[in-house]
């Protein structure tokens, strides 16, 4: 029922994810994270949002993103309905797909990165999302929302997409978390609000926001 990235820079140390899905409110029901800890898309034909909040836990206290899907999936007996991705606070990534999952369903983890989701038109899906992730574009916005649109363009969820978010989490820059909750085209609009964050006078008012980079600056000079 949903497609979502989850993606982890090494260089830069940002955490970016996206989804999109048939359904209402994909940024509020699936995408959780912050860069203490890491990201999360929690989802599936019956999405447990203990699941994503658990894990999220767990990797905050340190635990990796495989041992914290283990403990949160595993005496759950609904876990076959569920799908969940992670990527913890060391960019490793895991991901559990259920096997009653409506198809098709299924995960891609490579290094620093994640794709999933179920109800698809078919693995390619899956596929073409993997390719366009691998294309490098400098804004890690609108490369995630080029993933999505990937995605889509070989058939998506099969209801059709209604809507879509983004999330990121830049040590420089404060946390940005877009979401359109219903849209006829939610990844076009994602895609506009995405642009509009980006410009005056929405992008001058960041710099007043603290970061985690001069906190983390300001404790050791403490």
């Amino acid at each position: 029922m949903t497609l979502s990235v989850l993606t982890f820079n090494k260089k830069t140390g940002v955490f970016a994810a996206a989804a999109a899905t048939g359904n209402l409110c994909v940024g509020g029901w699936v995408l959780r994270g912050d860069i203490e800890s890491g990201l999360v898309a929690s989802q599936g034909t019956s999405p447990s949002t203990f699941w994503r909040d658990d894990i999220i836990r767990r990797m905050y206290e340190g635990k990796s993103s495989r041992l914290a899907i283990d403990e949160a999936t595993g005496n759950d007996a609904g876990k076959g309905y569920r799908q969940v991705a992670a990527i913890d606070k060391n960019g490793l990534p895991a991901a559990f797909t259920g096997i009653e999952s409506i198809q098709y369903a299924g995960h891609l983890v490579g290094e620093n990165y994640v794709i999933s989701g179920n109800m698809l038109e078919s693995r390619e899906v899956l596929l073409a999302m993997e390719e366009t992730l691998s294309k490098s574009i400098s804004l890690v916005g609108r490369h995630l929302i080029k993933i999505l649109s990937a995605g889509a363009s070989k058939g998506g969820d099969t209801r059709g997409l209604k809507s879509a978010a983004l999330l990121v989490f830049d040590p420089d820059r404060p946390p940005l978390d877009l979401r359109i909750d219903s849209h006829r085209s939610p990844i076009e609009a994602l895609n506009e609000l995405y642009e509009t964050s980006q410009k005056a006078p929405y992008v001058n008012w960041l710099d007043e926001v603290p970061v985690l980079s001069k906190k983390m600056k300001w404790r050791k000079e403490k």
